[in-house]
C-alpha cells in the first residue's frame, strides 16, 4: 500500500514541477518576444500589434542628422529590396564608427508618434567586408 502512496506523491510532485516549468516558458517567451522585420514588413503591420521590434535595413544617403551635443543621430532606413519604402529613425547614444550613409543595420526598439518614427535603444552596423577574412588558397 505504501508504494501506491508514494507513486502519487511522486506522480503529483512531477506535474506540479511540470506546470511551473511550462508557466515560466511561457511568460518569458512572451514577455521578451521581439519581432525580426524588414522595413517593407514593419511599415505593413499595424503599430497597436507591435510592441517591440527589430528592423534590418540600409541607411539612405539623404536625411542623415546629428542630434544635439551628438548624443545620437537621425536617419532614414530603407528596405533593402524596396529602396521606395522608407521609415525615419531616431537613435539616443552612441552612434557606431561604421555607421554610414549606405550602410547595412539592424535597430532594435519600438515605434513612436502614431508609427510614423521608429525609436531605436540599439543600433548596429553590419560589418564592412574589409574585415572578413580573405578565402587564401
Amino acid at each position: 500500500m505504501s508504494v501506491t502512496k508514494n507513486s502519487k506523491v511522486y506522480a503529483a510532485a512531477l506535474i506540479l514541477f511540470l506546470s511551473g516549468v511550462a508557466y515560466l516558458m511561457f511568460a518569458g517567451i512572451s514577455e521578451n518576444s521581439v519581432y525580426f522585420l524588414n522595413v517593407s514588413e514593419a511599415l505593413t503591420i499595424p503599430v497597436d500589434q507591435v510592441r517591440s521590434a527589430r528592423l534590418f535595413g540600409t541607411v539612405k544617403k539623404e536625411g542623415i542628422a546629428r542630434m544635439e551635443n551628438d548624443s545620437g543621430i537621425q536617419f532614414q532606413l530603407e528596405d533593402k529590396d524596396d529602396a521606395g519604402k522608407t521609415l525615419h529613425v531616431t537613435f539616443s547614444g552612441i552612434v557606431p564608427d561604421t555607421f554610414k550613409a549606405g550602410a547595412e543595420v539592424i535597430v532594435e526598439g519600438s515605434f513612436a508618434d502614431a508609427g510614423k518614427i521608429f525609436k531605436a535603444e540599439v543600433l548596429m552596423t553590419k560589418c564592412p567586408s574589409k574585415y572578413q577574412k580573405e578565402n587564401r588558397t
